[in-house]
Formats: structure tokens, C-alpha cells, sequence
């Protein structure tokens, strides 16, 4: 939604012809002074990417329209298993909407499935006694922060800097990603990548001379530089909880079987995972099995066809297949076409949601869920949990999308709304429109959204501040449309507002539609909020102090995510109980 990471294998396709263009072209504007026999030896490198006994790497941010937003060119060596970063560069006026997150997450992917120990990377240093031009050491300064929260740092025991000032006007450090694995190189392992640095990126290769310098001032052990830049604060964790005031937190187990493996589909079973090892850091949650649920409470949100269709198409795919919906009518005004292959797109709004053979057993599982969830709300449960995948919330009555098949926010409110007034506030980046289409003639289930602007955000034809409910539900139906950039401030601003609404509405369960792609760097959203607006938004909904079955929705970020829903859950917990 916006934009994709693609790998660039060769210069044969015309489409990759032309992003090798523009992937000069960003290289000639950002890096002036770059030799122009480089741009020879680069064009080279996609016909023959072994160079130096180094293999060459390409990806580029693409928007979909064929133009290049900025790439990477990463190198690996296969003898020693260690990848370097050669270039990373954004197009001018790129460097917001988590493109450039995006791009190192990728290369940081590669690095793992070649299996390297490392990433190395050289990086401006950000002494202010060598940079008198004060913009250019702010520029270092931020570069620096970027690899930060990505756990970078400078290689602090070598005199690696000195020696770039040979080669370069000024000096650079030798960073060092260890890929999450925690483990530094030994002092041999790493003279030996650093002779191979010098040797095979450099061009000529640095003086042997320059190069034993530089291994004689390899100190044993190795250390990094401690951040500066990343400040941790006081978390003040919450510890010896009663079972009775914990979150109860339901995962659907079985999500791992909808795994749509094609590079850049950032709906991964990795998001799991990733939120379970930050929340079993604290002491909040109580962890239950889901319960099994008759198919009849996903027929009560979605249309008899719809289902009927899902289900069969999924049973029909061959193992291994994934199907894209690719047609699509202009009006629903028309038959559906007999074959069972070609009827997705009239199920479907989007060309993100594929169809594998487990997909709707995937879907039904965290329906499962939602709905375990909601049960535990009717048994005196004031917070719990559904962490499910495949998320849910763009599915409407009579169809699927933005990698959403069933409902389970909308599922989970029908199903309380049997027991009481129900609000559903949707915070996922993109508009809840499946409940918003599911919900719009009632008025026992108030819906509320705070999302990114349809008019530059998907799903584009839903989520405008004038839809408001029609018939019984008009007045029912409140939307909070944002501008691209929004930060904590902003954010926080909006959704006071907006639980205004829902205290007013006075409901007796609340049904949270939680999507933590509204955080800075998410590859599919353009917001800026951090943990700590994550924790405020999560205190402030805590303190309506009302009964809330959270669902999980978006969330794309690996490297923060689960963070991120640490500090939201932390404040949700403070909001409802301090």
C-alpha cells in the first residue's frame, strides 16, 4: 500500500532497465563526487553480480508506477559470511512513510537467509570537531540514529576512522549489525573481514601498509560504541498481578498455516512472534486456548455467498498454490462469473488479499478467537486479547481485502451486541470500512475510526468524515480522517475526541480494533508514533473503564512492533486498574 521492496536480479527486463536508471541517477544527486567509472563497474554488476569475490545485491523501493524512491546495494562475501553495505539511498524528498525502514529491514533479511554473521557498514562519524558545516553533522547525526534502533553501533576498539581519512576527506566508522543473534565477531574473524573490506571495496584496494595499521589497532575484545541517540527510559514494570486483573490474551496457534511466502507480503507469521516475546516480558497476561465456535456467528455478519464461496475456493486451491484476484467488476450490478477461480474478484477489493488452501481456515481460527475473547468479556473479564492473523477489519458482509477474509472485530461486536450496547473503535492506520458497511443501519453497535485519509490512503472509497450511518444507524458511524505525517501530539488530540463520542454513546462492552501500523517506520503507513504515544493511547482508552475485547489488526514493523504493543498493553492495563 504505497510502495514495495523488490529485488533487482539483472538488467534483461525493461522495467529493471529502468530502475537501474534511476538507481544511478539517485546515486549521481546523493553522492556528487562518486567517480563516474563506479557507475561502468555498477551497470556490471547486473549482468555479473560476483565481483571481488563479493556477490552484489540490489533492491529497490518501488511505488508501483515504476519509479524508484531510493535502493540498496548490499555485497556479501561467501568465504568469510559477512554482508556490507555499499550503498542506501533515498531519493530527495523520500525519507518519510517507513520507506527507508522498510529497505533495511529487507537487506537485514537477506543477510539472514545467506546466513552471514554480520552486516558491516561505513558511516560518517558524528564528532563535531571534524564537521564545521553544521548541517552535514546533523545529517551524520540522524543516519547515525536510523542504525541505532536497529541495534548498529560503531566498532569502538580500531583506529578504523584514521584510516578512511586517507581515502576520503572525511572519517568514517565501521559499524556493526549482529543481526539479533547478540554474538560480536572474535578479534581474528573480524582482522580478517576488515582486511577484505579494505581490499575488495576500495578501488584501488588500500595500500597493504594502510591495511595492517588498521588490523594492529583491532582490539581484543571487541566492543561497541554505547548508544546516544536511542534513550531508554524507566518502564516502571508491573509485577505480581492477581490472575483476576490480568489481560486475558488468546492467540490463534494455527495462523503459521496461512504463510503467503512471496518476498515484500508483509502479512507474516513473524508478526506473532514477535508481539509474544515482548508481552512475555511483563506479568499482565493470563493465556488461554481458544474455543470453537459454530460457523453460523460468521453467517450472522457475513453474506451466506460470500462464505459459501471462501470456503469452497480455499478447498479447491492445490497445496503450495496462492491465487491473487486480479479482475474486478466496475458495479456489483452483475452475475458472478461460474468459475470458481475467476469468481475472486467478485468477492474481492483489492489485489493484497491472496487465497491459499488454508486461508479460511486461518480466518475461521481467529474468529475463534475474537470470539473466545468476547466470551470472557461475559464472564467478567475486563481487558483480553485476540492475537490472530489474518487481520480482519476491511472484510465486509459480502467480501474481503486488504489481507482480511472474516470480520473478527465486526464478528466479536455482533456477537456482544446479543448482551448490551457495543462500541468498536478501529486505531489501525487504515479505515475500518468492514465495519463501518457491516454496522451502518444499527444503532447497537456504535463504530468509530481514526485513520489515514482515504483520500491519499487505502481502502481510498470508504472512511470520509461525512459518513455518518444511515436509517436506524445514522448518527451511529463517526470517522476521523488524518493527514500523512501525524505524530504523537496530533494523534493523541484526535482520539480524546474521539473517546468523547463513545462515553457518550455509554456502551457496556467496547470491541478495539488495534492496528500498530499507525507507528513511525511501518512499511505500509506514513504516522510517527512511538512507544510512549502507544502507552498515553492506551491509558486513555483503559480509563473509559469499560469491559474491551482488544482484536489485532495491522502492524507491519517487526523491529518495533512487539514494543510497541508492550507499552500500548502497559498503558491499557494503568488506564483500566490505577
Amino acid at each position: 500500500m504505497g510502495f514495495s521492496i523488490r529485488r533487482i536480479y539483472d538488467d534483461f527486463l525493461p522495467a529493471n532497465q529502468r530502475a537501474i536508471d534511476q538507481i544511478i541517477s539517485i546515486t549521481r544527486r546523493q553522492i556528487p563526487d562518486m567517480k563516474e567509472e563506479y557507475f561502468e563497474v555498477m551497470r556490471g554488476l547486473f549482468r555479473n553480480p560476483i565481483y571481488r569475490k563479493m556477490r552484489h545485491i540490489f533492491f529497490v523501493v518501488d511505488d508501483g508506477r515504476g519509479d524508484v524512491r531510493g535502493f540498496a546495494q548490499l555485497s556479501y562475501a561467501p568465504d568469510l559470511k559477512f554482508c556490507f553495505l555499499d550503498l542506501m539511498a533515498m531519493r530527495r524528498g523520500n525519507v518519510g512513510g517507513g520507506m527507508g525502514s522498510a529497505l533495511y529491514e529487507r537487506v537485514r533479511e537477506e543477510a539472514k537467509y545467506l546466513h552471514a554473521r554480520g552486516i558491516y557498514i561505513e558511516c560518517l562519524t558524528d564528532d563535531g570537531r571534524v564537521f564545521k558545516d553544521k548541517k552535514m553533522l546533523r545529517q551524520n547525526r540522524a543516519r547515525l540514529r536510523f542504525y541505532e534502533q536497529y541495534g548498529v553501533l560503531p566498532i569502538a576498539n580500531t583506529n578504523y576512522e584514521y584510516h578512511s581519512r586517507l581515502h576520503y576527506d572525511y572519517p568514517y566508522f565501521l559499524m556493526y549489525d549482529d543481526l539479533d543473534s547478540n554474538i560480536l565477531p572474535g578479534n581474528e574473524e573480524l582482522q580478517k573481514i576488515i582486511s577484505a573490506i579494505l581490499k575488495r571495496k576500495y578501488e584501488p584496494p588500500c595500500p597493504k601498509k594502510d591495511i595492517n595499521m588498521v588490523l594492529r589497532s583491532v582490539k581484543d575484545p571487541i566492543a561497541l560504541r554505547p548508544p546516544r541517540y536511542l534513550k531508554t527510559e524507566a518502564e516502571h514494570p508491573i509485577k505480581k498481578i492477581p490472575d483476576d486483573m490480568k489481560i486475558v490474551l488468546i492467540c490463534n496457534e494455527g495462523h503459521e498455516i496461512h504463510h503467503i511466502r512471496e518476498r515484500g507480503y508483509v502479512e507474516s507469521p513473524v508478526r506473532i512472534k514477535s508481539i509474544l516475546s515482548e508481552l512475555d516480558k511483563t506479568d499482565l497476561f493470563f493465556k488461554v486456548m481458544p474455543k470453537r465456535f459454530s460457523e453460523k456467528w460468521i453467517r450472522e455478519v457475513h453474506n451466506a455467498d460470500f462464505v459459501n464461496y471462501f470456503k469452497r475456493v480455499t478447498m479447491a486451491m492445490e497445496p503450495g498454490r496462492t491465487l491473487y484476484p486480479d479482475v474486478f467488476p466496475i458495479r456489483r450490478m452483475v452475475k458472478p462469473p461460474k468459475k470458481l477461480l475467476s469468481r475472486a474478484g467478485y468477492y474481492c477489493i483489492d489485489v493484497y488479499s491472496p487465497i491459499n488452501r488454508n486461508s479460511y481456515l486461518a480466518a475461521r481460527g481467529a474468529v475463534n478467537c475474537a470470539l473466545s475473547a468476547a466470551d470472557e468479556m461475559l464472564e467478567g473479564t475486563r481487558i483480553s486479547y485476540a492475537l490472530v492473523r489474518p487481520p480482519g477489519h476491511h472484510a465486509d458482509a459480502d467480501s474481503f481485502g486488504g489481507f482480511c477474509y472474516f470480520n473478527s472485530t465486526a464478528i466479536a461486536a455482533n456477537y456482544l451486541s446479543r448482551y448490551g450496547k457495543v462500541a468498536i473503535l478501529d486505531i489501525d492506520y487504515h479505515h475500518g470500512n468492514g465495519q463501518q458497511e457491516i454496522f451502518y443501519q444499527r444503532q447497537s453497535v456504535l463504530t468509530v475510526s481514526i485513520h489515514a485519509d482515504p483520500d491519499f490512503e487505502y481502502p481510498h472509497f470508504f472512511g470520509f468524515k461525512n459518513e455518518t450511518g444511515k436509517g436506524f444507524g445514522e448518527g451511529f458511524n463517526i470517522n476521523y480522517p488524518l493527514p500523512p505525517g501525524v505524530g504523537g501530539v496530533l494523534y493523541l488530540r484526535t482520539l480524546k475526541k474521539a473517546l468523547k463520542n463513545i462515553r457518550a454513546y455509554n456502551p457496556d462492552f467496547l470491541v478495539l480494533a488495534l492496528g500498530f501500523d499507525t507507528a513511525r517506520g511501518d512499511p505500509t503507513g506514513t504516522w510517527k508514533l512511538q512507544k510512549n504515544d502507544f502507552r498515553a493511547a492506551g491509558k486513555m482508552i483503559g480509563a473509559l473503564r469499560t469491559p474491551v475485547t482488544v482484536v489485532q489488526e495491522g502492524g507491519y514493523n517487526i523491529r518495533n512492533l512487539g514494543i510497541n504493543a508492550r507499552y500500548f498493553f502497559t498503558g491499557l492495563w494503568e488506564g483500566m486498574y490505577l
